[in-house]
C-alpha cells in the first residue's frame, strides 16, 4: 500500500501543534501513560503510530486548527468580551474546549471518553505544561492534546481486541 500524501489541512494541523510547543512524541508519551499497564512491552513507536493515525483524520485536523486559532486569538486579545476573558482564564464552566476535544475522542468509540476524562483530570506530561497559564493561552490545546492521546489509546485498544479475535 502506497503512503498517502499529506493534505494541506493535515500539514497545517501538525505545524500548529509544533509551533505551540507540542511534539508528537509528547502525545505518544500520554498514550503510553494511558495504555502501558494493559499492553505488555508497549513501545513508544506503537504509541506514535497510533497518534499519527488519529491526526490523519480530517475531523481531528479541523478540531486542532479551530482550537489553536481560538487560543491564538485570545492571546492577541482579538475576541470580544466576555468571550475574551472566558477563554483567556480557561473558565471552568465554559466547556466548549471539552466539546471540541470530545469530537476527537468520539472518532474511536466510547472507550475514548473514559481515557479522556482520566487524562484530563491527571494532567500528566505535556498536559501539565499546557495547563500552566504562564506558558500562554492553551484553553483549547490542552484538551485537544489530551483527546488525541485518548483517541490514539482507544485505537490501540481496538486494534489489540481485533488481533485477539
Amino acid at each position: 500500500m502506497a503512503k498517502e500524501k499529506m493534505t494541506e489541512l493535515e500539514q497545517k494541523a501538525r505545524e500548529l501543534l509544533k509551533e505551540r510547543g507540542v511534539t508528537l512524541n509528547d502525545i505518544a508519551e500520554l498514550v503510553h501513560y494511558l495504555q502501558a499497564k494493559y499492553h505488555d512491552n508497549l513501545e513508544m513507536e506503537e504509541c506514535l503510530h497510533n497518534v499519527n493515525r488519529v491526526i490523519a483524520k480530517r475531523e481531528v485536523q479541523n478540531a486542532i486548527l479551530t482550537g489553536i486559532e481560538l487560543d491564538i486569538m485570545a492571546e492577541k486579545k482579538m475576541l470580544q468580551s466576555p468571550l475574551q476573558e472566558t477563554i483567556e482564564t480557561d473558565e471552568s464552566l465554559y466547556g466548549i474546549d471539552e466539546v471540541i476535544a470530545l469530537s476527537i475522542v468520539n472518532v474511536y468509540g466510547s472507550i475514548g471518553f473514559t481515557n479522556y476524562g482520566y487524562i484530563d483530570k491527571q494532567k500528566p506530561g505535556i498536559l501539565e505544561k499546557l495547563n500552566d497559564k504562564a506558558n500562554g493561552c492553551h484553553t483549547f490545546l490542552d484538551d485537544i492534546v489530551g483527546a488525541i492521546a485518548a483517541a490514539a489509546s482507544s485505537r490501540l485498544a481496538h486494534s489489540d481486541a481485533n488481533a485477539e479475535a
